[in-house]
């Protein structure tokens, strides 16, 4: 098995996950945990060494970013707080399934974000999963499979995910379904992918929103 740790948060309490996950993190460790949306895989976002890991195991290509992972909207607002356009959108649309990007602040590690000005930034809408993150702050994430395989959604083959020295399963996450991701780095909202929240929902909420290079997600 490549996973050298399994915890199931079904069967154990939500404290000690929490903490299990903690101990990996801050000594460096990647760790698979469950989202809203889809399962990630992360680690601390100021650990270039865990962060290549997280890369290696994904197979991921040094051009795609990796995503930030916040426990709460407040913790976003601290980010957005200089995107007027940004924090209106946030707060309308988290914690939920929704990526927002955001100019990169200047204190997170260029290997987060592949070297790009910007940055993706996520409010899961799960309460296992910002406990995790209140515990041991954002983590710098990505989906948990091998680039070009299909995501994990949760209690389905373990051994089919990338390696990482904690598993936490939580069976299947509430959406089964990537996010959508909304780029508010420029001067409109600019939808790259629709995943979970469609680009009507978003444009209810929002007013315009440009589709751009879309790909549509559907449910497996």
């Amino acid at each position: 098995m490549k996973i050298a740790n399994i915890i199931d948060a079904r069967k154990e309490s939500h404290a000690r996950v929490v903490e299990e996950v903690a101990e990996v993190v801050l000594h460096g460790g990647t760790v698979i945990f469950p989202t809203d949306t889809v399962y990630g895989i992360g680690c601390d976002p100021y650990d270039v060494v865990a962060i290549a890991r997280v890369y290696g195991a994904k197979e991921r290509p040094a051009n795609k970013p990796l995503t930030l992972h916040l426990a709460s909207v407040s913790e976003f607002v601290e980010y957005a707080r200089d995107h007027h356009d940004a924090l209106a959108a946030g707060r309308r649309l988290l914690p939920g399934p929704v990526t927002i990007i955001l100019p990169k602040p200047a204190f997170i590690e260029h290997d987060v974000t592949a070297g790009l000005p910007t940055l993706g930034f996520r409010v899961p809408d799960d309460p296992l999963c910002s406990a995790i993150l209140e515990r041991c702050g954002p983590l710098a994430a990505t989906s948990a499979n091998v680039s070009g395989a299909q995501a994990y959604y949760g209690a389905g083959d373990w051994e089919a995910l990338p390696p990482a020295d904690l598993h936490v399963e939580n069976g299947p996450t509430r959406y089964r379904r990537e996010s959508t991701i909304l780029d508010m780095s420029g001067p409109h909202p600019l939808m790259l992918r629709e995943g979970v929240v469609s680009l009507e929902r978003l444009t209810e909420l929002l007013s315009p929103v440009i589709r751009h290079a879309v790909i549509r997600k559907t449910p497996s």
